[in-house]
C-alpha cells in the first residue's frame, strides 16, 4: 500500500509541475512591453529589447554584471546607465530559473518551442532569440501563436 501511495504522490507532483509550466507559458504569451527609454535605446541597438518579464531578476543581474562579454559581444555601458537599466529589469522581472541567462533556455520557453533544427536554420529565423521572426507582436510583448 505504501508503494502505491508513493507512486500516486510522484505522479501527482509530476502532473502539477507540468500544469504549472503550461500555465506559466500561457501567462508569458502577453508580457508588458519595454517602457524604459534607456533599455529600449541601449539594448534595442543590437537586438530586440527583451521584456524584463521574460527572465527572473537573478538572470538579469548576471547579464548586467558582465556586459563586456554579452553573449560574445562587448556591450559595455557607463556605470550609471548599467545601474538604471538593471533597476528597471530587476524590478519588472518575471519568474524562472535564475541560474539561466538565456531566455531560450527557460523551461517555459523550451516547452513552447519544440521545433526541429530546420526551423532555426531558416533564413528568416536564424536564431532562437529572433522572436519577431514568428511573433509579429514580440516587441510589444505579444507572443501568442501567430
Amino acid at each position: 500500500m505504501k508503494e502505491v501511495l508513493m507512486h500516486v504522490r510522484i505522479v501527482g507532483a509530476a502532473l502539477l509541475a507540468f500544469a504549472a509550466t503550461a500555465a506559466l507559458a500561457n501567462e508569458l504569451e502577453r508580457v508588458p512591453p519595454v517602457s524604459h527609454a534607456a533599455t529600449r535605446k541601449e539594448c534595442g541597438e543590437c537586438h530586440m529589447a527583451f521584456q524584463p518579464g521574460l527572465l527572473p531578476a537573478a538572470s538579469w543581474n548576471r547579464i548586467m554584471d558582465d556586459l563586456s562579454d554579452h553573449f560574445g559581444d562587448n556591450a559595455s555601458l557607463g556605470p550609471e546607465v548599467v545601474a538604471d537599466i538593471r533597476t528597471y529589469l530587476t524590478r519588472n522581472a518575471g519568474p524562472g530559473d535564475g541560474r539561466l541567462i538565456r531566455i531560450t533556455e527557460q523551461r517555459w520557453w523550451t516547452h513552447e518551442h519544440k521545433f526541429g533544427p530546420e526551423v532555426w536554420q531558416r533564413q528568416d529565423v536564424r536564431s532562437r532569440a529572433n522572436c519577431v521572426a514568428c511573433h509579429r507582436g514580440a516587441e510589444k510583448g505579444l507572443y501568442e501563436d501567430d
